[in-house]
């Protein structure tokens, strides 16, 4: 790697902040960027330009209704600059092109009826993207492969070292698909990525210190913010709250001998409950909102036990905010007032003061919002080293 002089790495961050601005917070004018970074005007029009150039950013015309002043050109992320994010679960594999600009031009949910392998996997993300570059991104420019993975994801190289519903033991899942679909691919923890995803955009958005749990078909992962980054541990495996053992103080409400958390509060029964073998998320909420009386018993039953797993991760990590998703989301939205106060009457009163539980605002695009983080990850440290368009 050539090293940069002085002004060369100034520049690199300079575009990397530019950047990143624009696709944080959505298109922004000269203007506006010029305040943000301090930097003098003729500074940014050049960054820009070269942004430009390199097909990372649009400009367009100012909006004509504002007449105070000297108009100052909009500046957006190009849409046309994609990530394909991936989640693998044990009834489907969904893959959407999430852009720059946080669109989603296209997504699919492919359900199964196996268990996939990961060199299933890889094929079937390699045959999407071979179709849509065919028809939906014939004009899109793709950066690369992000997977939110449910199991433990090893920071340092992607390798899945243990994606138990799936059975994938010690996969090496990010070089599988980098060589199947010949581009750059970051693979980790579905809910550590859903969790960057609600901070950066959706629910947690504001705050430093966020627990984020994720209810899917293969159980319950965490995703931490503590202090505004991402807490990962020594070797990126934090936040697995569906494998502690749940404190349930009603025997009648135990449904799983010597079961984890995960064995209790569980899409699978909340499935069974409403009368269903499979749905998307959207679906499931639909049915458990016309729930019938013995639905509702069982609603009920996980809101409880899942109440206390929370006031004890409110008690040990102090967050801001408690942000829930997928099944988790479903049901304590039931009443979510009434599921805020079931936590606090179970924390310490200091704790619980200013204590927020939300539902993920992203909805079913958390994850994948979260895997195209990781995707654009380098090419928003460094937008001089992608090759322009």
């Amino acid at each position: 790697m050539t090293e940069l002089s002085p002004a060369e790495g100034v520049r690199q961050r300079n575009l990397a902040r530019l950047l990143r601005l624009v696709h944080l917070e959505g298109p922004l004018s000269r203007a506006a960027l010029t305040e943000a970074t301090g930097l003098n005007r003729s500074t940014i029009a050049d960054l820009v330009a070269e942004l430009v150039r390199g097909g990372l950013v649009i400009e367009r015309a100012p909006d004509p209704s504002r007449r105070v002043g000297r108009p100052s050109p909009i500046v957006a992320a190009d849409p046309g600059v994609v990530a394909i994010a991936v989640n693998p679960e044990v009834d489907a594999l969904t893959i959407a092109a999430v852009g720059l600009d946080r669109g989603i031009p296209v997504r699919e949910r492919i359900e199964v009826d196996h268990l996939l392998t990961t060199d299933e996997t890889a094929r079937l993300i390699a045959d999407r993207i071979g179709r849509w570059q065919d028809d939906d991104l014939a004009a899109a420019r793709i950066v690369g492969v992000g997977l939110a993975v449910p199991g433990l994801v090893r920071a340092a190289d992607g390798l899945v070292r243990n994606a138990p519903h799936l059975r994938w033991t010690d996969a090496p899942l990010r070089d599988l698909v980098a060589e199947t679909t010949g581009l750059p691919t970051t693979v980790g923890n579905d809910a550590t990525l859903g969790a960057i995803a609600e901070h950066l955009f959706g629910a947690a958005a504001g705050f430093d210190d966020v627990v984020y749990l994720n209810g899917g078909a293969s159980g319950i992962g965490g995703g931490l913010i503590v202090h505004g980054m991402p807490l990962l541990g020594a070797g990126g495996y934090t936040g697995e709250f569906g494998q502690n053992r749940p404190g349930i103080a009603a025997a009648t409400d135990r449904r799983a001998d010597d079961g984890v958390l995960e064995d209790e509060v569980s899409r699978a029964r909340l499935l069974a409950a409403v009368g269903l073998v499979a749905a998307d998320e959207p679906a499931l909420a639909a049915a458990v909102a016309v729930a019938g009386p013995s639905a509702v018993e069982e609603v009920d039953r996980q809101r409880r036990i899942l109440s206390t797993a929370l006031a004890n991760a409110v008690n040990a990590l102090n967050p801001g905010v408690v942000v829930l998703g997928g099944f988790l989301a479903t049901i304590a939205d039931v009443d979510l007032a009434g599921f805020t106060a079931l936590v606090q009457e179970q924390t310490m009163s200091a704790n619980a003061e200013e204590l927020q539980i939300r539902v993920a605002s992203l909805a079913e695009d958390r994850l994948l919002i979260g895997a195209a983080e990781a995707a654009f990850s380098e090419l928003l440290r460094d937008p001089a080293g992608i090759a322009p368009a």
